[in-house]
């Protein structure tokens, strides 16, 4: 665990030298949320009902932009071979990358997203229900991108296949926090759909850093 902190430690160091990226993220979150309207028009009503979709998706967009760096940096300068003959398993290694990416680019998204959910009109009621189901689906964002990050480690035009791979794997992420949303806001129980993605975000902690490091094992041979 102590090998783990100090992995995890650098990371959050080297995401605050680099500020800048984070809160680029959190910008194009905004601004693409603020399109949405010019869109599809105006009318409060409409966009009370795709309020939730568009917080996901803009969130899911937003995570992305930083994922195909999750290795890259370390990669090209040879740290990543020294993590790899490291005392602490490379599994290891990207699930402190993986959480460095939740902490420096998820969860800010998540202060963010009432502030845009309001701007769209979504009722108070969905408010609370929003954050608690990025808050236990945006883990899962992370960890099969750190998985994705590993897969598309040094190839042309990694950021595009990268997309490629990880957009139809979070369909159910998408999915599952727009319905929660939709059920809180229906009167029904917004439980079961939390339930799931915390189920989902618990299963991609379990195996995707083992997926990433085999991926990172492939890519230093």
């Amino acid at each position: 665990m102590t090998d783990f902190r100090r992995i995890l430690s650098r990371e959050l160091k080297l995401a605050f030298r680099e500020r800048a990226e984070s809160l680029l993220v959190v910008l194009f979150f905004v601004l693409g949320a603020v399109l949405f309207p010019f869109g599809v028009g105006p009318e409060p009503n409409m966009l009370a009902r795709i309020a939730a979709g568009i917080v996901w998706v803009m969130a899911l967009f937003a995570a992305m932009l930083s994922l195909d760096r999750m290795f890259q940096s370390d990669f090209e300068d040879g740290s990543l071979e020294l993590l790899a003959l490291s005392p602490l398993p490379l599994a290891a290694v990207a699930g402190a990358k993986a959480l460095a990416h939740w902490l420096t680019t998820a969860l800010p998204l998540i202060v963010a997203a009432p502030i845009i959910a309001v701007m769209l009109r979504l009722p108070t009621d969905g408010l609370a229900t929003l954050m608690l189901a990025m808050l236990l689906g945006t883990p899962a964002i992370s960890l099969v991108g750190a998985v994705g990050a590993a897969l598309t480690l040094g190839a042309r035009r990694g950021g595009v296949l990268l997309s490629l791979l990880i957009l139809p794997l979070m369909v159910p992420v998408l999915i599952l926090g727009a319905a929660a949303v939709d059920a809180a806001l229906s009167g029904l129980a917004a439980r079961p759909h939390l339930m799931i993605l915390a189920a989902l975000s618990m299963a991609a902690a379990v195996l995707c850093p083992y997926a990433a490091a085999a991926a990172l094992r492939q890519a230093l041979e």
